[in-house]
């Protein structure tokens, strides 16, 4: 968990989700890949000894403690920096207080872990998925930053929607069980409900702006 992005660093967070579904995807296909083949090399010297595939193991389980933590750093600030142009941007008060619980919460979080990073002496370490964020992020910025009014507030919330779901995801597909220090993933267990609840508020919203 690093520093969080400015505040002129926000994201258009469905093409921050489709960023993280199609590294996924890609890490999945690879690695299915790679266990075919070696299956392959070792069936004919030792078929018997063979053990089925894990298929329920996450795609991205390689993701070491310091990736999935620069992973999570990236996420919370990603929605922070959302939350500011919210506050700014946004007409609804619904939304505005939103964006407010966004930055609160996600501030709160990474503080958290950057002080387990520094407790167990790691430093999250870039990579793939977080690299994939920030690029979804800058490219996205324009976007919402076009917005305004009704068109800004249903824009943001939204995105809130889909953000929220796609890390509470990774969460319990990627994150939490790829995770091998049990302070880290107890962090992560301990943030879960927080997501889960923001992404049914944000629903909520989301209804009430279609209205």
């Amino acid at each position: 968990m690093l520093t969080p992005y400015r505040p002129a660093r926000v994201v258009m967070l469905s093409s921050l989700a489709l960023a993280v579904v199609t590294w996924l995807g890609a890490c999945s296909k690879k690695d299915a890949s790679a266990d075919s083949a070696r299956a392959a090399d070792s069936a004919a010297a030792a078929a018997p000894q063979m053990a089925p595939m894990d298929t329920a193991k996450p795609a991205s389980a390689t993701l070491n403690d310091a990736q999935i933590a620069h992973v999570a750093v990236t996420a919370n600030s990603i929605d922070s920096a959302a939350g500011v142009m919210a506050k700014q941007k946004g007409t609804a008060k619904s939304v505005k207080d939103f964006g407010q619980t966004m930055i609160n919460d996600h501030t709160a979080v990474n503080k958290q872990a950057v002080a387990l990073a520094t407790k167990l002496g790691v430093t999250p370490e870039d990579n793939d998925v977080s690299r994939s964020l920030k690029t979804a992020a800058d490219a996205s910025t324009a976007n919402l930053q076009g917005k305004t009014g009704a068109d800004f507030d249903k824009g943001y919330i939204d995105n809130e929607v889909s953000y929220h779901q796609t890390v509470l995801d990774a969460l319990d597909k990627t994150l939490i069980p790829a995770a091998q220090n049990a302070e880290l993933k107890g962090l992560l267990e301990k943030v879960r409900p927080s997501i889960a609840a923001h992404l049914a508020r944000a629903k909520d919203i989301q209804t009430a702006l279609n209205k």
